[in-house]
């Protein structure tokens, strides 16, 4: 199965599932265990491409000229990865249907199941680095869903949040190592990347980029000390818990580690930082977990000190260590994952995971016991069972590390230490649930065997467990070999899975840390009152603690701070933002700007004359703000006009026609806007000295940050239209209709060589217009503006949303409202014709499709300003949200067709079409774009449009009591 597919089809029944109703929890599961089983064949059947260190790599040119592309990279590792993504993925599903309760959304569950199997699945088949970044982060959002699944419970809630801001923090770290990375190797394609470890390591940022991508890897693999939002995690339910801290979630940051191993190590900063952050991991958690009283917790600290381990081993710089933590990785996965579901059966059938109230629960759930003892043992590094091997391994290197004496030895005692931990925390779970009195008093429920089907996922891992102790080699040999070649970059060390070596030192160290352990769990439960009172560590820091007063502080500094900045008025807040735009361009400027050498045009008199008449009308405007808003509009609107003119003036008709457009739209809705606005106050006649001076002072700062930002402006326009254009500035002119297969430079650069700004700009126009709808909803008009005197009320609307009174309607006469009404049914009609004229001819000659949607929505706005609401309610069927939405989908697929056909994001082709009796007619792929841009804008001002009607219609009913 191709990557591609097995991505898209994930992402489909994610999609699928997410519709689905919320009793569908039978159906739900076997969508998505099918989807994982399918893929888990897929990727199983590619097995002998890259067995022996075959690459597969599907790779779709995006943005080539940044080195942006699609790339799905298959190797040893990634398949692996891979497998235990879906295959475990597949118990977990099945796992879940019995575990959850019926009244939990169980299809929005598997929703965000399968989302985050495919993001997993993307980020480790990356084969580019900001391609990487993307999917890194995607995890971390779907991560948060599912930790935050339970929305009614507020550890959940808070754990889902600590989850996200400490991944999401590093993840922003990891795109900024990654950026750099990128930088230093010349491309940011995997292969190269890897390819070119001398130069990275020999380049002065070397450093930087390795402490940043540390940075992601460390907070995802919960290294101290990031470490504490995993424990805060459990509040999920526990097949998210199995899931995420076995296979996915937490192993993300080795699997970078191990990704980028043949690039970034091999030196002593790699050695220093990757070595003692696991060290230091592997310890504490050990340490912790032994005074963990939910069975949860006790299972996070136990995967924190795992994952330290093996953090620890690709830190040492070997071969022979990077295969060993392949091999605890692959292990890690099996036992842990089992023991979680284990974990969930004991609280799923007695109602607690408090040890302290669980014991006995063998003579109870035997064959639970059973399993969960089995899993234990791996877990703690028993012989026969697969834990003990890649166990032996670690101690090997901790024994024969490259190293000074010292460090030699202590990561020899430190090795041991951690496996005494390890054993320790482990006989603590199995004895104290399993064996001694029976608790069933004791429990909310009394316990039993889980039903059976939620039993199979168990037994398969621990089966895998036995079969990988018993016979590696047979079993995970070649799998191991597959998946450890491309982390060492090279040919394998030599190495054996055989299970008995002889008296070595690491069996010796294996022994120690058995019977250390041993001893270490019986003191520890003997002395439990006194050395851990609550059967809490003894250090008392706790990150989770200081991580909520670091949020809490940010939070009441941000408080202060909108409180300092957003002020109540917006003649404040705009004169703030232009201040600071002005401060920011005066430095950035002080040491001068020259003025180029190019020609001068000679100067005009009517070109002198028409700015004359728009300064007048920009600062009459500004004057009549003062006293009377609709004229201060209209000659605001003077000012828009001149500027329009002044772009026919320079040879611009496109731009001029927008800017015409955009100045009529804009003014019409103002209008609109205008009746929400509360009446003026009268000006005072009395003023004592120190009011006169306060008001000359801000009238005066107003026009002084005013003057210096519009001077600003005029001498940075200056100043680039005296340069001499450089020479590139011809390609549009040149390639316009070869490369776009249009004669409108302007519309040519919009939609094929600008696309993607475009794309952009009309996202943001969509954003816009959701914003000021969602507000405009929310608005309540002042009550000044509802109980208006029935002498002031606006009449030309049927509801009264018009700002016209009846005195001056009746000096327009008594058919002014016949009239308006009308005429504005043949506005619409000819805005219609015009729009389309416009559109078509857009590519070839000064039109598009954003003058087109503004031309209609022209029309549509004064049929609202004729007929008022009642028009809006009654005739307006276009749901403009459903046309934004299609915009942007048209837009997206004009821009992402032409990857379906192997060439790079937003390249255009020209179809030629014979139609009867009409003949040849070319179709470009921009043209669809185009309409999306038409459709993107025309529902952005239907929906503005809807929101203002809504307020109309709110003031209605208030004033007529509904």
């Amino acid at each position: 199965m191709p990557l591609t597919a097995l991505l898209l089809l994930l992402t489909i029944v994610a999609l699928v599932l997410a519709r689905l109703p919320s009793g569908a929890r039978n159906g739900a599961a076997a969508i998505s265990g099918a989807a994982a089983l399918v893929g888990l064949l897929g990727l199983g059947l590619r097995f002998p491409q890259v067995r022996d260190g075959g690459v597969a790599v599907q790779r779709f040119a995006w943005v080539p000229s940044i080195g942006l592309d699609l790339a799905l990279r298959l190797d040893g590792l990634t398949w692996t990865l891979g497998v235990l993504v879906l295959g475990l993925g597949a118990l977990i599903i099945l796992y879940a249907r019995y575990y959850l309760s019926p009244s939990d959304p169980v299809p929005r569950f598997y929703a965000f199941l399968v989302a985050f199997m495919a993001a997993m699945l993307g980020t480790v088949f990356s084969g580019n680095l900001l391609q990487l970044a993307f999917f890194w982060e995607l995890t971390s959002l779907l991560s948060f869903l599912l930790i935050g699944y339970w929305t009614q419970r507020p550890d959940a809630q808070r754990g889902a949040r600590m989850a996200l801001t400490v991944t999401g923090l590093g993840g922003l770290c990891l795109f900024a190592g990654l950026i750099v990375l990128g930088q230093i190797a010349g491309s940011y394609d995997l292969d190269r990347v890897l390819a070119s470890a001398d130069r990275i390591k020999a380049h002065g940022l070397y450093p930087v980029a390795l402490c940043l991508i540390l940075l992601g890897a460390f907070t995802k693999s919960a290294q101290v000390p990031f470490h504490f939002w995993l424990p805060n995690a459990m509040a999920a339910p526990t097949p998210v818990s199995a899931y995420l801290h076995s296979a996915t979630m937490v192993k993300l940051g080795v699997f970078l580690l191990a990704r980028l191993w043949p690039a970034l190590s091999g030196t002593e900063l790699w050695f220093w930082l990757v070595g003692s952050a696991g060290l230091v991991t592997l310890l504490f958690g050990a340490w912790v977990a032994l005074f963990r009283n939910d069975l949860k917790s006790v299972l996070a600290y136990s995967t924190i000190s795992h994952l330290g381990l093996i953090v620890l081993l690709l830190g040492l710089n070997s071969p022979l260590a990077a295969v060993a933590a392949v091999f605890h990785l692959m292990n890690h996965a099996t036992f842990k994952a089992s023991l979680f579901m284990a974990v969930g059966i004991i609280d799923h059938e007695t109602g607690t995971r408090d040890l302290r109230r669980l014991s006995g629960l063998f003579r109870l759930m035997p064959i639970t016991g059973t399993l969960a003892l089995v899993a234990t043992a791996a877990m703690a590094g028993v012989p026969l069972l697969n834990g003990f091997l890649s166990k032996e391994m670690f101690f090997a290197e901790a024994v024969f590390v490259d190293a000074v004496p010292g460090i030699k030895w202590g990561l020899s005692v430190a090795a041991t230490l951690a496996g005494m931990g390890s054993v320790a925390y482990s006989l603590r779970f199995a004895l104290e649930v399993f064996f001694g009195p029976a608790a069933a008093r004791d429990t909310p429920r009394v316990p039993e065997e889980p039903p059976r089907w939620m039993r199979v996922p168990v037994e398969v891992l621990v089966v895998a467990c036995l079969v990988v102790g018993v016979a590696p080699a047979a079993s995970i040999g070649p799998l191991l070999a597959a998946a450890a070649r491309p982390v060492v970059g090279g040919p394998l060390p030599p190495y054996s899975l055989e299970l008995w070596h002889g008296l070595t030192l690491p069996l010796l160290m294996s022994a120690l840390a058995m019977v250390g352990g041993t001893a270490l769990f019986f003191v520890h439960r003997r002395l439990g009152r006194r050395l851990g009172a609550g059967r809490r560590p003894m250090f008392r820091l706790d990150g989770g603690v200081l991580f909520s007063s670091a949020v809490a502080g940010v939070t009441a500094f941000s408080r202060r701070l909108r409180r300092t900045l957003l002020t109540a008025g917006l003649q404040r807040q705009l004169m703030a933002v232009v201040a600071v735009a002005v401060l920011a361009a005066a430095l950035t400027l002080s040491r001068g700007i020259g003025v180029g050498d190019r020609t001068h045009i000679p100067l005009s008199p009517i070109f002198i004359g028409l700015w004359l008449v728009g300064g007048v009308g920009a600062v009459g405007a500004a004057w009549q703000a003062k006293f009377h808003r609709l004229a201060a509009l209209m000659l605001a609107g003077v000012t828009g006009a001149v500027t329009s003119v002044t772009f026919i003036w320079f040879s611009a008709p496109d731009l001029a026609l927008t800017q015409l457009t955009v100045e009529v739209m804009t003014t019409l809705l103002v209008l609109v806007g205008l009746r929400w606005l509360p009446a003026r106050e009268p000006e005072r006649g009395v003023y004592n000295g120190r009011t006169r001076r306060t008001a000359f002072r801000r009238r005066a700062r107003d026009l002084l940050i005013a003057v210096g930002a519009g001077t600003g402006m005029a001498v940075l326009a200056y100043a680039v239209m005296t340069r001499q254009l450089p020479e590139r500035t011809s390609f549009f002119l040149e390639h316009a209709l070869s490369g776009g297969g249009g004669r409108n430079v302007v519309n040519v650069m919009l939609v094929d060589f600008r696309g993607f700004d475009t794309f952009g700009e009309g996202v943001v126009l969509a954003l816009v217009a959701l914003t000021v709808y969602a507000l405009l909803r929310r608005f309540r008009p002042a009550p000044e503006v509802l109980t208006l005197p029935p002498q002031q009320e606006a009449v030309l609307g049927r509801d009264g949303t018009d700002l016209v009174s009846p005195r001056r309607a009746r000096q327009l006469g008594p058919g002014y409202l016949l009239v308006f009404q009308t005429l504005a049914p043949i506005i619409l009609a000819i805005s219609g014709v015009v729009a389309t004229f416009l559109f078509l001819r857009g590519h070839n000659a000064p039109g598009g499709g954003f003058v087109a949607g503004l031309v209609m929505g022209i029309g549509l706005l004064l049929q609202y300003l004729a007929f008022g609401t009642d028009w809006v309610e009654d005739r307006l069927r276009l749901a403009p949200r459903v046309l934004i939405g299609v915009g942007v989908l048209l837009v997206l697929g004009a821009s992402a067709g032409s990857l379906v056909v192997g060439y790079p994001l937003l390249t255009s082709h020209t179809f030629h079409l014979e139609l009867p009796l009409i003949g040849e007619i070319h179709v470009g792929s921009a043209t669809f774009f185009d309409l999306g841009v038409f459709c993107e804008v025309l529902g952005s001002t239907l929906l503005i449009i809807t929101a203002l009607a809504h307020q109309s219609i709110r003031a209605r009913r208030i004033k007529g009591g509904g």
